[in-house]
C-alpha cells in the first residue's frame, strides 16, 4: 500500500503542484481546502502525513494542529509564509514535526516529505523496548511510560527520545540528532532540535537544571544521563 500524503491548503493551484510531485514519488495524496476539512480527512482516511498550511479560510494551521494532537500522532509538516522565528517554534512546540517556509521549491517539500517519512521505518535490529530509571520507551507500541504513568509524546518527539535512550551517555549534536532522526536531506534550522527537546522534557518531567533523562552538554549538544536497559 502506498503511503498517503494530506495536502491542506486553500490555494488550488498550490495543492495541484504537490500532488503532481508526491504522486511522482509513489504518494497516495488526499486534498482539503480548510482546517475542517483536515480534521474530518485526518479522522477518516488516517494519512500518513499531513502538509499543513497555517494560513487557512476558516481555521488558523495551528489551531489544526492541536486538534489534531488531540487524537493523532501522524507526522505533521507546517507550510508557512510568515518568516519570523517564534511562529516556527510555536508550531513545533504545538506538535509540529517539520516546517517548510513560502515561497519553496516542490521538489524542497516532496525531499522533506520522503525525510519525515523514513523516520517511521525504524532500526530492524533494535531492542523492542529501552527501560531507564523509571521510564520506558516501547517502540512496538509507540508508547512511553514514567513510573508507570502513560506519558503523550508526539511522533518525532517520541522518535527522538528513542534514538537518545537506545545510547546512554553518547553526546549528540544537533547535527546528528536531525540526521538521525529526521533524516540526511533535512533543511532547516538546527535549534528544532532545541524546541523538541524542551517539549520532551515538559512531557516526562525532566529539568534541564538537575536531569534526570535528558542531560545538556554546552556547546555541544544532548545526551541521555539515565542508566538503560534493553528487553527485545
Amino acid at each position: 500500500m502506498p503511503r498517503s500524503v494530506l495536502v491542506v491548503d486553500d490555494e488550488p493551484h498550490i495543492r495541484r503542484v504537490l500532488r503532481g510531485y508526491l504522486e511522482a514519488d509513489g504518494y497516495d495524496v488526499i486534498e482539503a481546502a480548510t482546517g475542517s476539512q483536515a480534521l474530518t480527512l485526518v479522522q477518516s482516511r488516517c494519512p500518513d502525513l499531513v502538509l499543513l498550511d497555517i494560513r487557512l479560510p476558516d481555521l488558523d494551521g495551528l489551531e489544526v494542529l492541536r486538534s489534531i494532537r488531540g487524537f493523532s500522532d501522524v507526522y505533521v509538516v507546517l507550510v508557512t509564509a510568515r518568516a519570523e522565528e517564534v511562529d516556527k517554534l510555536v508550531g513545533l512546540a504545538g506538535g509540529a514535526d517539520d516546517y517548510i517556509t513560502k515561497p519553496f521549491a516542490p521538489r524542497e517539500v516532496a525531499a522533506r516529505v520522503r525525510a519525515v517519512l523514513r523516520r517511521a521505518r525504524g532500526a530492524p535490529d533494535a531492542p523492542s523496548r529501552v527501560s531507564a530509571s523509571g521510564l520506558t520507551v516501547d517502540p512496538d507500541t509507540r508508547e512511553v511510560t514514567v513510573d508507570g504513568t502513560p506519558v503523550k509524546l508526539s511522533a518525532l518527539e517520541f522518535d527522538l527520545l528513542l534514538a537518545m535512550a537506545r545510547s546512554p551517555g553518547r553526546v549528540y549534536s544537533r547535527r546528528q540528532l536531525l540526521e538521525k532522526v529526521w533524516g540526511g536531506d533535512f533543511f532547516g534550522d538546527e535549534r528544532v532540535v532545541d524546541v523538541h527537546i524542551r517539549s520532551i522534557r515538559r512531557a516526562i518531567g525532566d529539568d534541564a537544571a538537575d536531569p534526570r533523562f535528558i542531560g545538556t552538554v554546552r556547546g555541544v549538544g544532548y545526551k541521555f544521563v539515565a542508566t538503560a536497559g534493553a528487553d527485545r
